[in-house]
This record gives structure tokens, sequence and C-alpha cells, in this order.
């Protein structure tokens, strides 16, 4: 990535403004593979009505719309989890507060990249996908996956999902209308190189997918499983609790949601799971 490229776009340097005009405590949230940062638009809603100021930076050279998106899918590619952290650090640095941070999916395993960095005032991590020293790869993490790990060719290309991928994914907690709904309103095409640098971190001492855990500036943090997960099974978050608990300056928590998939942040109950990262991170940050 060019030094060029590590400048917000114009909507983000308006958030970071606003933000730091604020001076209100901000959340910074961070989506994961196959979503835009518009995926966050009730969440951040919600935490501003709560007191906070919201910044919902996207990943380096994504479109402004699902539209665009749509049109453009090329411009996905390329990006791996190493770029997209250094993105969202170069974010958070222009920010005059420290912020609480949530990420979903890759996003959690950013914003656990980010707050081992000593990034992070208070961190939420939703349905993560895996890092460095995350052992388990659960048969239904490896099929929700294999739509870019079937074909090598695909680390560098941009990879859109299918409906009946994403049904299986993302969305198979959730009723078929519904599915259909999420799909068409939210889905993009997603960079392969993120997930085969997870499939292969525990391979690579090197690999960009690693997180500290220990430094005694990483904040508290929440791992947060949605129950029926495919994508981010169960285990996979259980074994980022276990992972992150080493850290033992600051408080780790997990809890499991019932009943929930990995669209948990996008489908009708969303609210249930904002409202439990709220609450955590009003214990901590104001």
């Amino acid at each position: 990535m060019t030094e060029t490229t590590l400048s917000p776009t114009q909507g983000e340097q308006q958030e970071i403004e606003r933000a730091n005009a604020s001076g209100k405590q901000p959340v910074v949230f961070v989506h994961g593979l196959w979503l835009l940062d518009s995926s966050w638009d009730r969440w951040a809603a919600l935490f501003e009505d709560a007191g906070y100021v919201a910044v919902t930076p996207g990943w380096p050279d994504d479109p402004l719309s699902v539209e665009e998106a749509h049109a453009h899918p090329e411009v996905f590619a390329g990006k791996s989890v190493g770029d997209v952290a250094a993105y969202q650090q170069m974010i958070i640095e222009r920010l005059d507060r420290k912020p609480a941070l949530i990420g979903h999916s890759f996003g959690g395993v950013l914003v656990q990249i980010l707050a081992g960095r000593g990034l992070s005032a208070a961190t939420c991590a939703v349905d993560p996908a895996p890092s460095r020293g995350v052992l388990p790869l659960p048969i239904a993490a490896l099929k929700s996956a294999s739509p870019v790990l079937a074909n090598p060719a695909n680390r560098h290309r941009a990879v859109t999902l299918t409906f009946d991928q994403f049904r299986f994914g993302f969305a198979n907690a959730v009723s078929e209308d519904e599915a259909r709904e999420l799909y068409e309103q939210f889905h993009v095409a997603g960079s392969g190189i993120p997930l085969f640098q997870a499939a292969f971190a525990n391979l690579n001492p090197a690999t960009e997918v690693k997180a500290e855990k220990t430094r005694d500036d990483r904040g508290p943090m929440l791992v947060i499983s949605g129950e029926l997960d495919h994508q981010a099974p169960h285990a996979i978050a259980k074994a980022t609790y276990d992972a992150q608990l080493r850290n033992e300056h600051f408080p780790t928590e997990f809890t499991e949601i019932p009943g929930r998939g990995h669209s948990l942040t996008i489908d009708s109950g969303w609210e249930e799971v904002a409202r439990t990262c709220l609450d955590f991170i009003s214990r901590f940050v104001k």
C-alpha cells in the first residue's frame, strides 16, 4: 500500500473532524468481508443516541454504495489484513481521543490487532474470523470459506458469493425471505487474500493475521459469538476468547447470543447485539 493510499476519504475525514469537534467518546466500527461500512448505520445511530460519536471507516478503496460495489467488484481485490489494519490505524490516529472499537467477522480480527497495538479504549469482537493462535477450523467454517479457498487463484481476486453461499455462511439463522433481503441490501464482493491468510495463519509465524494479546494497554475486550454461526462458529470465538485471556491487565469477557448466525449485526435482531456491545463499552468508557 502506498503512502498516498493511507489517507481518509472525504467522508471519513468529515467523520473524523465531526468526532473531534464533538468532544464525545468516539466508537469506531470496522466491517468485515462482503459488507460495507453502511452495514453499521443502525449501530452508529444507536450509539450516538447513547452519547457517543460514531466513526465508520471502510476498507481501502471501498465503494461508497452497494450499487457502486456491484458495478465495480474488482476494486475489492488485493486487500490484505495488513493493508486494512494499517488503514484503520491511520483513521484512529487522527482522532483526538482513543476510541472504543467494534468489529464483525474479519473486522473482529482487525479490532483485536488494533487493540494489541494499544489503540483501543475498549473492544468488541463480534463473530471474529480466526487469527494466529486460534486452532479450531470447524467443517462449517471451511464450507463457508470454500467459495474462496477452493481456487488458489482467488487469493488475488474479488469474490462475490452466490445467494446460496451467502445463505449458508451468513444467513442460515434467519428465514429465506430475510436472507434474500440481506443479500440484496448488504452483500458485496470481498478480497480473497484475508481468507487465505487466516487459513494458513498458524503455519506462518510472520502472518499479518496476528494480534498481540498481553500488552498493558490492550484495554477491556468482549468476544461475542452467535450460537448458530457457520462462518465463525462457537469453537473459533471461544478459542479467540481463551487466547485473549492471556492479558492480565484488563478484563476479557465472552458472550454467546442464542439462535443467531453470522448475519447477527445486520439482520432483524441486530439491536440485541448492538446493546450487548453498548452495555460492555459503557462500563469502561463514556
